[in-house]
């Protein structure tokens, strides 16, 4: 069973950068599309952005421009890299297959906060 471990939130002002990464137990990883997903309080969880096991991406409307997903399949990790923030991106920001039909158990997620 895969385990996912999301890391690299924190603080940052608006215009500001973070990087964020998941790292995923279990050989796998690779053959999976994997996505970002972002959860603001009192909402829905959303879908942030994808990549394919051959690199495709695709990024919602919000944060299209602003926002790189990338993966590693030989360290297993995947990557969201975060630029120009704005505070409606705050959320806690978690990783998973891309389709809800290949679910892996959620990870505990990483906070990220944009406020000045």
């Amino acid at each position: 069973q895969v385990q996912l471990v999301e890391s690299g939130g924190g603080l940052v002002q608006p215009g500001g950068s973070l990087r964020l990464s998941c790292a995923a137990s279990g050989s796998i990883f690779s053959a999976y599309a994997m996505a970002w997903y972002r959860q603001a309080p009192g909402k829905q969880r959303e879908w942030v952005a994808r990549i394919t096991s051959g690199d495709i991406t695709n990024y919602a409307n919000s944060v299209k421009g602003r926002f790189t997903i990338s993966r590693n399949n030989a360290k297993n990790t995947m990557y969201l890299q975060m630029n120009s923030l704005k505070p409606e991106d705050t959320a806690v920001y978690y990783c998973n297959a891309a389709y809800s039909g290949n679910y892996f158990p959620w990870g505990q997620g990483t906070q990220v906060t944009v406020s000045s």
